[in-house]
């Protein structure tokens, strides 16, 4: 409830904005806007994800202690099979894409990959797949989506609104894409804290998933990562933020979270269960890119 007023919210952010700028016809065509970018976001953000990080597929026969893990993973959390997807990028990240649980994928960073235990990245992706379940995957495109429209509309309104707006107008374009933030921040956290509960559940190691936090929240912080640097809204999908203030970041604290999934993992959040010894291996691998290629 609370996130679908958020994004009744935003929206409603993107129609004043529209208001200001052209009267009760501008706000009618910034709703019709955000209805058809909706749209188009709801067939399309897998492919725009995937294809703006150059993610490559993997199956069972070109990664298999990575995708075994996501179908063992996907089989706990009673989700049907999603795309498994690897990035060859250095930042130690993951995220998860797709409409709906039939048309989802999950992905990882190479730098992941390398820096993590079995059971880490287990806990990372188990994150992901709670993200899948929760349908925040939609959610966070569509938020990511509309904000991004406000502070482009506030951007031209910059310089093309009409000088005899007024104060209002002018407040409108001015206030809009820092409300518009603010409230894709409220709902980012929410979903962060969600997914985490989620993967608790599904691996049975919430405790896996701390230390996996732990490590990689510092070094994202400090490694650049371009797609980010390019679109800023991207920062939302990845289980950790890189290079960002707490103040404007879409995650709660990394402190907070560990804290949370220690008292899950006290209060008998976890099941006992381990890998055994011959699925841990070495996944922090990229194999060269025609290896790779899902149609062989």
């Amino acid at each position: 409830m609370k996130t679908g007023m958020l994004l009744a919210a935003l929206t409603a952010l993107f129609m004043v904005l529209g208001y200001s700028l052209g009267g009760s016809g501008g706000a009618i065509l910034a709703l019709l806007v955000a209805a058809g970018m909706n749209l188009f976001t709801y067939w399309n953000a897998d492919k725009i994800v995937l294809k703006m990080h150059n993610a490559v597929e993997v199956d069972a026969s070109s990664h298999p202690q990575f995708y075994n893990m996501l179908r063992n993973l996907a089989q706990r959390a009673q989700l049907p099979m999603p795309k498994v997807y690897i990035v060859d990028q250095a930042q130690p990240n993951a995220f998860a894409t797709g409409r709906d649980p039939e048309h989802a994928a999950v992905a990882a960073t190479t730098g992941l990959l390398k820096m993590l235990s079995h059971d880490e990245i287990e806990g990372v992706m188990a994150h992901e797949l709670g993200h899948v379940k929760n349908r925040d995957t939609l959610i966070m495109t569509m938020v990511a989506t509309i904000a991004g429209a406000v502070s482009m509309l506030a951007n031209f309104g910059l310089f093309f609104r009409d000088r005899n707006a007024g104060i209002a107008g002018i407040m409108a374009v001015l206030i809009a894409p820092f409300a518009a933030m603010i409230v894709q921040m409220a709902i980012s956290r929410t979903r962060e804290f969600g997914a985490d509960a989620a993967a608790a559940q599904i691996s049975g190691k919430p405790l896996s998933l701390a230390s996996a936090l732990s490590k990689i929240s510092g070094v994202a912080a400090r490694t650049p990562n371009p797609v980010a640097e390019r679109n800023p809204a991207a920062s939302q999908l990845y289980i950790v933020p890189g290079g960002v203030r707490q103040m404007f970041s879409t995650h709660p604290a990394t402190e907070d979270r560990i804290a949370a999934l220690q008292a899950m993992a006290q209060g008998g959040g976890s099941d006992g269960w381990s890998a055994r010894p011959d699925e841990i291996g070495d996944m922090g691998r990229l194999r060269k890119p025609s290896a790779l290629d899902p149609t062989r």
